[in-house]
C-alpha cells in the first residue's frame, strides 16, 4: 500500500551525501535527484525512500512520534545500517538487537536532521 515514505531537511545536499553512505552500505541506490527531492529505493516498481526541503520554504522539523521503518533483509542488514547510520553522525535511538518474543530484529537511529527511522527484519 505505501508507495514512498517522505522526510525533511534543511540542507539536501549533506542529505544526499547521508543516504546515499548509509544505504549503498546495503546496496540500495539513489534512484534520482531533482529540484528539492531526492529518492532510494532498490528499484522504481518498490517502495521509495525520498528526501526533501520543504516545498513551503519553512524549515524542516522532525516529527514528534513520527518513524520511519526500513524494511532489511537480513539482521547483517540491520547491524550495517545503524552502524553506518551512527557512523556518518547520526545519533543513536536503540541499538540493533531482538526486540520483544516474536522474533523481530531492530536498530534504531536519527538522521543529521533528527528524523527518526529504525532498520528491521520482522519476526518469524
Amino acid at each position: 500500500m505505501v508507495g514512498y515514505v517522505t522526510v525533511g531537511t534543511n540542507d539536501l545536499s549533506r542529505a544526499m551525501a547521508f543516504y546515499d553512505a548509509l544505504f549503498g552500505a546495503v546496496g540500495i541506490p539513489r534512484l534520482w535527484a531533482h529540484g528539492n527531492l531526492a529518492a532510494w529505493g532498490r528499484s522504481r516498481d518498490d517502495v521509495a525512500f525520498c528526501v526533501a526541503r520543504p516545498f513551503d520554504g519553512a524549515a524542516a522539523t522532525a516529527g514528534n512520534g513520527a518513524m520511519v521503518a526500513l524494511r532489511m533483509a537480513s539482521r547483517a542488514d540491520v547491524d550495517t545500517l545503524h552502524a553506518q547510520a551512527l557512523a556518518l553522525g547520526g545519533s543513536d535511538e536503540g541499538a540493533a538487537g531482538p526486540r520483544g518474543s516474536h522474533g523481530f530484529y531492530g536498530g534504531y537511529f536519527r538522521d543529521l536532521d533528527g528524523n527518526k527511522l529504525t532498520a528491521y527484519v520482522p519476526g518469524g
